[in-house]
């Protein structure tokens, strides 16, 4: 099948009159219409699988890909900046909590706990300092 001018088709073979189609052209159709590649892959020994590796690849625009409903980018706090700032305020979030908790614990422990602990604290100190 020939590619025609305006018209859906695929290109012709390389070197075919009528103009054919360059890089340019494929990877705009490509792009335009989006493309699947799939396979799998699987490894038997006497009829035990070993292993199977499931390939799939989605060559698209990004505006094909959202189309479809392809976006998991948008969530990846490595891809997206958007991502990481909503993954940072979370963990801000939980950090904030745990140390309200531990305020909170720290407020109801009798006085004399609270003096033992630090005088536990100072001695490991001191003594980690005559160590070195």
């Amino acid at each position: 099948m020939t590619a025609t001018p305006g018209g859906g088709g695929l290109p012709g073979p390389y070197g075919s009159g009528g103009g054919g189609a360059n890089l340019a052209d494929i990877l705009e159709r490509v792009l335009d219409k989006g493309i699947v590649i799939a396979g799998d892959i699987k490894i038997n020994l006497l009829d035990i699988e070993l292993l199977t590796i499931k390939l799939r690849l989605i060559v698209a625009s990004i505006d094909k890909a959202k189309e479809m409903g392809i976006d998991w980018w948008e969530d990846d706090p490595a891809l997206s900046s958007g991502a990481r700032r909503a993954e940072l305020a979370r963990e801000n979030s939980e950090l904030r909590q745990r140390l309200a908790e531990l305020e909170e614990r720290a407020a109801l422990e009798p006085a004399e706990t609270r003096a033992d602990t630090q005088a536990e604290t100072k001695a490991r100190a001191k003594a980690s300092e005559g160590d070195t």
